[in-house]
């Protein structure tokens, strides 16, 4: 049947699906990484963006198609993680302000609205890369306006951008070799397919059975699923209903008094134990969370399948119950103490991490950057945390410039520039052109012509076999990655690392960092150095203890 008019109702139907369908297949847009690293997060970075702007649009009474395109907008913005995540939202940004005014939407309007999508979205970009998700917008938007020239249906208008999209995003491998040679499609490109075929369906009226409405508590969980966090300063202690955050990790073995391990079983028990259940495995350790209301039930079980290597509960009513009484306490000190004229704000991952950039001058440092991409909102909240009239952020990452830079904009009390660091070893070189002292332009300035000054590099496990410009790299290989590029693969991490810090340095190097992660250690980081120091004994060597995730050794050299 012809849909002629998409009323707000309808519309709303579109964003629940679309959210359904984005969150359904995050993890396979996660796959298309390029990357074979553990920290491909695309399609989590589109999720946690859209959840946040349908939680908007779901959570209005308005009647008006302009007006929930409006909210659709303002929360995907505030929600924006990734590159990938703040290009989503200037693309219904602008969708939003096409039929802003616009109680219902015609064919032609729908159309429209997709095209000015795109304009707004290449205008936000400062260097715009064919194939990728901007190029599927494009080309998607272009079939929708060719569509609506022909017919007053919307759905056929939705079914036109869909094919559109999908032939774009077929079409991605030949417009950038990196994905040719890899063998994936855009990961950006797929998951706005994924929304678009949403927004298809939920027009049509034909909703698959798997779609339900989201209530708020899951679209709650689904928009904290990256930021593992405490109950807001706002919870009762006594409304927490699973009341100890309980982790362990078990070394899997065999024999006879020892269960096969299954990883669906396995993490569907645990569930039925508690809530925030995240389950990570491979064939020799299974690391588990849970919020639960018996820790020793969780422990009896992991002890079926082998040894218990670590364990830890926190009790969490008593935790939020110091989180209360500390936030009230220092938000009273805070609204005393009269702003600073200049502050920092980083973004890091891991208290060792935390501590070295503190160390360095840094105001306030804002936990994330691999796996974990802060959202525009979760930026501006560490800038007003910086308390100071004047704020640098330190991205530390290349996926967050986008989101960062939307927070500089979008804050408003506050003047904030933001230094485009790619790596946290940048971040930290960085600081050396930091003056408390000098106005925002400056340091902006001086900050930012420190980056050239320090080689990066990084550790980290392959995740699937591939080729990259030429390299042979298979799965659960230990990766050297250089300035963004894998230069070195290995079965063994100690010698990755001492072939990585060979090809970092040249005659102007002096001075060797390594910075320590969650699943390393200072014995092996000390025999790298060592090996290292060896073959440069005019190099200086310093180790620090980062904690950060995913990558066990951050390596710098000046």
């Amino acid at each position: 049947m012809a849909v002629t008019e998409i009323t707000a109702t309808k519309f709303q139907d579109m964003i629940r699906v679309a959210a359904h369908r984005i969150n359904k297949n995050a993890d396979f847009v996660n796959s298309l990484n390029v990357f074979p690293v553990p920290d491909g997060d695309t399609g989590t970075n589109m999720n946690l963006t859209f959840q946040t702007g349908a939680k908007a649009v779901l959570e209005s009474n308005d009647e008006s198609v302009g007006d929930l395109a409006k909210h659709l907008g303002k929360g995907l913005l505030m929600g924006a993680r990734g590159n990938s995540g703040v290009i989503s939202s200037q693309l219904f940004r602008g969708f939003a302000k096409s039929v802003a005014h616009k109680k219902s939407l015609t064919a032609q309007d729908l159309a429209d609205a997709f095209a000015h999508g795109v304009e707004t979205a290449y205008k936000a970009v400062m260097k715009p890369v064919e194939g990728t998700i901007l190029t599927v917008a494009r080309e998607a938007a272009k079939a929708g306006l060719k569509a609506a020239n022909g017919s007053d249906d919307a759905l056929v208008v939705m079914q036109a951008v869909v094919k559109g999209a999908k032939r774009a995003l077929a079409k991605t491998p030949d417009l950038l070799a990196v994905l040719k040679e890899v063998g994936v499609v855009d990961s950006g490109g797929q998951g706005l397919v994924f929304i678009y075929e949403g927004f298809q369906e939920g027009l049509s009226g034909k909703i698959s059975s798997d779609v339900h409405d989201v209530t708020d508590e899951e679209m709650n969980e689904m928009i904290n699923a990256v930021h593992h966090q405490s109950a807001q300063v706002q919870l009762d202690p006594a409304d927490i209903v699973y009341g100890y955050c309980t982790e362990m990790m078990v070394e899997l073995g065999d024999g006879q008094n020892l269960k096969h391990f299954d990883y669906e079983p396995f993490r569907n028990y645990l569930n039925t134990l508690g809530d925030s259940t995240l389950v990570i495995s491979d064939e020799e350790v299974v690391k588990v969370h849970v919020h639960t209301e018996h820790p020793g039930t969780v422990f009896r079980y992991g002890q079926q399948f082998g040894s218990l290597m670590k364990i830890k509960v926190d009790n969490m009513r008593l935790q939020q119950e110091s989180i209360i009484e500390r936030e009230g306490a220092l938000d009273q000190q805070v609204a005393q103490k009269p702003l600073a004229e200049m502050g920092v704000v980083a973004i890091a991952a891991g208290q060792g991490l935390g501590e070295l950039f503190k160390s360095l001058g840094v105001t306030h440092v804002l936990n994330g950057g691999q796996t974990m991409n802060p959202s525009t909102n979760d930026i501006l909240d560490a800038v007003k945390a910086a308390h100071a009239k004047h704020v640098i952020v330190l991205p530390n990452n290349g996926n967050i410039f986008m989101a960062a830079e939307a927070a500089a904009k979008a804050a408003t009390d506050v003047e904030v520039a933001v230094v485009k660091s790619k790596t946290i070893n940048q971040g930290m070189t960085a600081m050396l052109g930091y003056s408390p002292d000098a106005d925002l332009a400056t340091n902006q300035s001086e900050m930012t012509a420190q980056l050239p000054n320090v080689i990066s590099g990084s550790i980290t496990r392959a995740i699937r076999d591939t080729t990259i410009n030429g390299l042979a790299i298979r799965d659960h290989d230990w990766m050297g990655i250089i300035d963004g590029t894998i230069t070195v693969t290995d079965k063994d991490r100690e010698a990755a690392g001492i072939a990585m810090i060979d090809k970092m340095i040249n005659d102007d190097s002096e001075i060797v960092t390594i910075i320590v992660g969650a699943d390393a250690n200072q014995t092996e980081a000390k025999a790298i150095a060592d090996a290292v120091g060896k073959q440069y004994p005019d190099l200086e060597f310093e180790i620090h203890q980062g904690d950060q995730p995913v990558y066990p050794y951050f390596v710098s050299v000046e």
